[in-house]
Parts: structure tokens; C-alpha cells; sequence
């Protein structure tokens, strides 16, 4: 099932798509997201039309069907795009002939090895794949993305399982007083390059969940992401009350009631779906607690077959591994038990040999607190053989955090462990930025980032001239892009005239750019570098030595302490003394966030500690040529080495929170002002900034081999499956 297109409804391509026969390989190319991380792929389809493919938010399928016949032909009679589109369907055709592993580890208590006949199986609420594809929201989808598209070029036997929204995250917009507004643009299944799924019979498949003392109804619909299929369930189907149609309505939407019965729908319905597909998988991942019913649903099987449940449990504690991703108790997914009850109706832990109190004590950490919440992480550890964090230091928070799950021991014997995040390389670099890892490190340059001798020659060879060109070019894009997002921007709000046109000339290229973009919450402090205006106003309208930002980030839609932060950021642009250095991009996604890691001098990121688990858009950043300039926390406690970014603050924590914002703010403006921009401005007699671009040059050496998802999903394949 891993490889095959087998048991997929090709039907749902869109119709009307005529392509002249030299073009025909982009119709096979479009329904694997392949495509999207290969050299040469995502410019191949935005050439066939530019405009279109814009229009059609990077969509093949929809590019396809909605590009003019004659523009089709007038590509198809270009000899050197016919080629690129040769070379590129080789090129796939050899990746996809490429045998997976066939054996990774041991079969150990009871378990079978990894294999393609029993592969590891990847759960998570949301997958970051591609813009076009919007089932993600933040870190978590990107992860989870860049985890399949590393398990494929690894060629490790995994199947994905997620939820098909109906709408999926927001898009935003602020209003003219910086306030954020939520729109939501449906998804239509149809115009995606994803199939239904279909059984044996040749029907589209189905799984059946009962929630809420009801059946609710999933189809199945399958993405390609390389090697790796991944699955998505969808309740929006006619035999569906409307209510539970929107069971996979909304991303991270709607009122608790919905959560859980989303997240019992990808764990239990999951499973069923593995059950129909006939797989039998090694390893059961559950990426962050929203799965962790799944675990219920293994030992409901087996409880079935004749075990007890204590029986039960232990054979699914085998088979099922847990990544938290969460620093933090108030973090992590809670139910009311009333609404848990509710849910399930009586029949479920009925049918686990369960009384309600004992189903109702699994996501307790203390089993006999009757007010306690039902937790999906307590639950999910307990139904575990491992948890890991993902930094270092998470996995240092989190043996602290859940301590009460093992009574009698010191944090230091608490079983969790960590893998820290990675990012897929061929997927954030810059096209510039890989034809010279192709150049100077080597065709096969994803693969020399494994062996830090040959990547360090590599890098070496790159003379400075050349690098610091690319930079250049690309800061340039970056800004042309800026010029046009934000003059769109500000004519749809109706701004005066006067502002819109300033637009078309903000920022400087040659002026020293930070980016800072993510999730707007308050542990992610948004307002630290407001903290003193005036000081921040001195360094930005340097004459000599002028300052930029650019700003991206959404708040959650009920979160409205996040919407002020983010009105304030809004609304300081407005300042005439900061207009033309400062920039707020409404509707991050994954296109700004390549923008943006591709292009920035500097990455910044104020965190308060210990509260990044552990971040990964500044190791995109960092394999850009970009500078990280970061407190002291998740990945960048482990990356930093005095030589190869910024640091703010110390990694020491303090108690009193206001004192540590306080004494951050006062770290950062004095890194800026003694370190980075003194750094970034000090030029030779060439004009080159040699030590900044020694500096740029070490970070590549030094973070790329470690922080990337190569290395990540080898670690998880090697210490955390067998």
C-alpha cells in the first residue's frame, strides 16, 4: 500500500484538463507532492503560467485545468521548457523505483520490524506539506511535513494519518486599527492533488466512529507525499447529520466538544482505516497527544480477542511511541470528564472491560483526583513504551512537568527522552542557495549534510564574493515582495493614498533586515522589542547604520490578548518615524515563511524560557545563510557556540517574569547595537562584509548537519521505532 497507486479514484482529477503530449508528464508530476521540494519542480509549473499559478495558490492540478490551450501549446513547442520537464519526470520516475528499506531494527517483545509489510505508522492533526494542501496552522504541521518528506528520501517504510478540513486554518486580515479579522475559504477535495481512496470493491472506502451516541461516517482521501501516503479522513460526506459534516470542519476551531470528537475521529477512526487498508503497522507514532485515543482503540482490538485490559495495554504500550511538543501543563489537550462520557456514550469502556472511573482515570495524572481534567497527554504517556520532547531542554522541562505520572522517582529517572527538531532541507533552501550546495559541496549536497568533514569542505569553497551575491539577490526579492504584498495590503483597507504609494519604496536593500515571524502568544513576547521605543527608534533611524523589520504572525481567533499584542505591532508601523523601516505581513503562511527564512540578515526570536519546546523557522534560517539572534532555548540552547549567531539573555531562569522580560529587552537592544549591527555595517575595502560573512558561512557549517529532518527522522528510525 506504501508505493502503489492502487485502490485510488482517479476520478476526481479536474476536469477539462487538455495537455499537448510533450506536457503530459506534468499530469503524473501533479499528483505527488515530489515535485515540491525537487530542484526545478515548482518552477517548472509556475512557468507554464505565472499569473495563474498565483491565482490558484501554487496548485498543480488547478494550474493544469486552468491554463489557457494556447499558452499550453506555446510551451509545448518550447524545446528547452520540454526538456526541463523530461528531466524532471526522470528524475521522479528514478526516485519512485528506488526500493525502500525493507528491514530496520529487531523484532523485539513481540514486535515486528520495520518493513514494508509493517511500517511505522505517523499520526498528527496537521501536516505542513505545501501551501496548496491547508491542513496546517504552525510548527507542529511543519514538522510533521518535513518529517514525511525525510522518511521518504530516506526511503523508511511510514504511512501518514490525519483529518481532511473542510475549511482548514484562517486566513487573515487587520483592519486599518491593526485588529485581526478571520476569514475562512473552504476547501473543495476535488481541486486538490489528492484521490479518494477506494476498497476492494472498487467503492470509496469508509470507517465508521460512534461519538456522541451516534455513527459518524469518514471517507478517505490519499496525498502522495514521495514514497510516504498519506491519509486523511473526511466526516463532510451526505450520510452525516450536518453536525457531525463539520466534525472535520474547522482546524484547531470550534468549541471543546468539537476537539474531542475530532481527535477521537483521527485516533480511533485511524486505526479502522489501518484495519481497512490492510496494514499492520511496526510502530504507532502518536505526533502531540491529538491521536492518543488510538492507543483505546488497539487495546478495545485486543480486549475483543479475549485479553484483559491490563494485557491489552501492555501490548499496544509496545507498539505506540509519543512526541510531546508542549512545555507547559495548561499546553496540553484537557477534557472535562462529563464532556469525555459524553463522547464515547457508555458502550466504549464497556467494551474495554473498563468501569467508568478506571477509562475516566487513563488521562488523569493522578487516577484518584475526581476533579482532575482528562488529559490526552497523561493518557498517551501511560499507553507509550517512549516519550520524547523535542529539544534537549524539553525533554528536561517535560521529565519535570509529568514527574506525578511515576510516583517514587526523581525527575532524573523519569523515562522521556528527546529528538530535537529538524527541517527538510531541500524543501526551505533557496533555489540560489542550492545550486551552489550542488556546486561546491555536490549533486548529492542533502546527503553530505550526514558527514560534517565533507559538508565542512564544501561550504569552505565557497568564495565570499559569490555568497554574499546570492544574499544580496535574494534580500532583494525578499523586498520586492514585501513592496507588493503591503501596497495590496493597504489599497484593501482603503489607506490614504499617500501611505499606499509609500509602499512601492519602503525598506532599503542594502539595510540590515531582521525577520521575525510566528505564532502570536504571549510566551512568544511580540512586545519585547517594544520595551523601550526610543531606544528602538535610535537603532532603526541610524543614518549610517539604519535597521529593518519585518514582521508576520497570526493570533488564535479567541485568544484576545494575542489580538492586542498583535494590534499594538500593527499600529507602531503606523509611526512616521518608523513607517519605512517597519513591516507587519497579514496571513503568514507557509509562502511568507519561505519569503522570509530565505532572505532575512537576521532571524529573531524572544521566546521567554523555558518555554520553546524547541522552534525550527531559524534552522531554516540558518540553512540560508540567514543569522539567528535568539534567547537561550529550545534548539538554540543546543545550536549556539558563541561563533555562529546571537545570543540574548542567559539560560538561566528566573522566577519573577517581569524581571526576566525586563532584563531580556535590555540584552537584546544591547546585542543589537554592540554586536549585530556593528558586525553586519564593518566593510573592507571591497565593500564585503568578510566577518559577517565568516559568520553566516560557520552557521551553515555548524547547524545544517544537525538541525535538519534527515537527522531527525534517522534518530527517531534508530532510537525511538527499533
Amino acid at each position: 500500500m506504501i508505493e502503489t497507486t492502487e485502490g485510488i479514484d482517479k476520478t476526481t482529477a479536474v476536469d477539462n484538463c487538455f495537455l499537448p503530449l510533450p506536457l503530459l508528464p506534468l499530469e503524473q508530476l501533479s499528483w505527488n507532492y515530489w515535485w515540491s521540494w525537487s530542484a526545478d519542480g515548482t518552477s517548472i509549473f509556475r512557468d507554464l503560467d505565472p499569473d495563474v499559478w498565483e491565482e490558484c495558490e501554487h496548485n498543480p492540478r488547478q494550474l493544469l485545468a486552468r491554463t489557457a490551450e494556447y499558452r499550453l501549446l506555446q510551451m509545448a513547442t518550447d524545446p528547452i521548457y520540454i526538456e526541463r520537464v523530461g528531466d524532471l519526470s526522470n528524475r521522479f520516475l528514478r526516485y519512485m523505483a528506488r526500493p525502500l528499506t525493507t528491514q530496520i531494527g529487531s523484532s523485539q517483545q513481540g514486535r515486528s520490524p520495520i518493513s514494508l509489510e509493517h511500517p511505522v505508522v505517523y499520526f498528527c492533526a496537521e501536516f505542513g506539506v505545501h501551501n496548496s494542501l491547508p491542513l496546517y496552522s504552525g510548527g507542529l504541521g511543519m514538522l510533521a511535513g518535513d518529517h514525511l518528506k525525510s522518511a521518504s528520501d530516506l526511503r523508511l517504510p511510514l504511512v501518514a494519518v490525519g483529518l481532511l478540513y473542510r475549511f482548514g486554518y484562517f486566513r487573515q486580515r487587520l483592519r486599518r486599527d491593526g485588529w485581526q479579522e478571520e476569514h475562512y475559504g473552504e476547501t473543495y477535495p476535488e481541486q486538490l492533488p489528492i484521490h479518494r481512496t477506494l476498497g476492494e470493491d472498487g467503492i470509496p472506502l469508509m470507517i465508521d466512529v460512534s461519538m456522541r451516541e451516534r455513527t459518524v461516517h469518514a471517507q478517505v482521501w490519499r496525498a502522495d507525499i514521495g514514497h510516504v501516503p498519506l491519509y486523511l479522513l473526511d466526516t463532510n460526506i451526505i450520510e452525516n447529520e450536518n453536525i457531525d459534516r463539520l466534525v472535520t470542519g474547522h482546524l484547531y476551531g470550534g468549541d471543546r466538544e468539537t476537539r474531542i470528537v475530532q481527535e477521537m475521529l483521527l485516533g480511533i477512526g485511524g486505526v479502522r482505516l489501518l484495519r481497512k487498508l490492510k496494514l499492520e503497522p511496526s510502530v504507532f507514532h502518536l505526533n502531540e497527544g491529538h491521536s492518543a485515543f488510538l492507543t483505546l482503540e488497539l487495546a478495545r482490538e485486543l480486549v475483543k480477542s479475549g485479553l484483559s485490559f491490563t494485557e491489552a495495554a501492555q501490548m499496544v504500550r509496545e507498539r505506540c511511541v509519543f512526541t510531546t511538543h508542549t512545555p507547559i501543563a495548561a499546553g496540553n489537550d484537557e477534557f472535562d470528564a462529563d464532556l469525555v462520557a459524553r463522547a464515547f456514550g457508555p458502550a466504549y469502556h464497556q467494551q474495554l472491560g473498563l468501569k467508568h472511573e478506571e477509562f475516566i482515570a487513563l488521562g488523569r495524572v493522578d487516577p484518584t483526583d475526581s476533579k482532575e481534567p482528562y488529559g490526552l497527554t497523561p493518557l498517551a504517556i501511560r499507553t507509550c513504551r517512549s516519550t520524547n520532547g523535542v529539544s534537549r531542554k524539553h525533554g528536561e522541562v517535560s521529565r519535570a512537568l509529568w514527574l506525578k505520572l511515576w510516583p517514587g522517582r526523581t525527575v532524573d529517572e523519569v523515562p522521556i527522552t528527546h529528538v530535537t527538531n529538524g527541517v527538510h532541507a531541500p524543501t526551505w533552501v533557496a533555489p540560489l542557495i542550492r545550486s551552489h550546495y550542488e556546486r561546491y559541496v555536490g549533486h548529492d549536497w542533502s546527503e553530505q549534510t550526514r558527514h560534517k568533514g565533507r559538508w565542512e569542505q564544501g561550504i569552505a569553497k565557497i568564495p565570499d564574493e559569490e555568497l554574499w551575491a546570492v544574499h544580496s539577490l535574494l534580500k532583494q526579492r525578499l523586498i520586492a515582495f514585501i513592496r507588493h504584498r503591503s501596497f495590496h495590503a493597504r489599497l484593501e483597507r482603503g489607506e490614504n493614498p499617500q501611505y499606499t504609494k509609500s509602499a512601492r519604496k519602503m525598506f532599503e536593500p542594502a539595510a540590515l533586515t531582521i525577520g521575525f515571524a510566528r505564532r502570536i502568544a504571549g510566551y512568544k513576547r511580540w512586545s519585547l522589542l517594544l520595551k523601550d521605543p526610543e531606544r528602538l527608534l535610535r537603532i532603526i533611524n541610524s543614518p549610517e547604520r539604519p535597521v529593518q523589520f519585518v514582521f508576520a504572525g497570526k493570533a488564535h481567533p479567541q485568544d484576545q490578548g494575542a489580538k492586542l499584542i498583535l494590534q499594538q505591532v500593527a499600529q507602531w508601523k503606523y509611526d512616521p518615524r518608523v513607517r519605512a523601516r517597519a513591516v507587519f505581513l497579514q496571513d503568514y503562511d507557509q509562502e511568507i515563511a519561505r519569503q522570509l527564512v530565505q532572505s532575512v540578515d537576521v532571524w529573531l526570536n524572544v521566546p521567554r524560557r523555558p518555554l520553546e519546546a524547541s522552534g525550527t523557522s531559524g534552522e531554516k534560517v540558518a540553512m540560508n545563510g540567514g543569522l539567528n539572534l535568539s534567547i537561550l532555548d529550545g534548539w538554540w540552547l543546543e545550536g549556539f557556540d558563541g561563533t555562529n549567531g546571537f545570543a540574548i539573555g542567559s539560560s538561566a531562569q528566573s522566577a519573577e517574569a517581569g524581571d526576566v522580560d525586563a532584563s531580556d529587552a535590555e540584552s537584546l537592544y544591547r546585542v543589537l547595537e554592540q554586536e549585530v549591527v556593528p558586525l553586519y555595517y564593518e566593510r573592507g575595502s571591497d565593500g564585503l562584509p568578510r566577518k559577517w560573512i565568516s559568520r553566516m558561512k560557520r552557521s551553515m557549517v555548524t547547524l545544517v548537519p544537525e538541525f535538519n529532518s534527515d537527522r531527525m527522522v534517522e534518530e527517531y528510525a534508530r532510537r525511538i521505532y527499533s
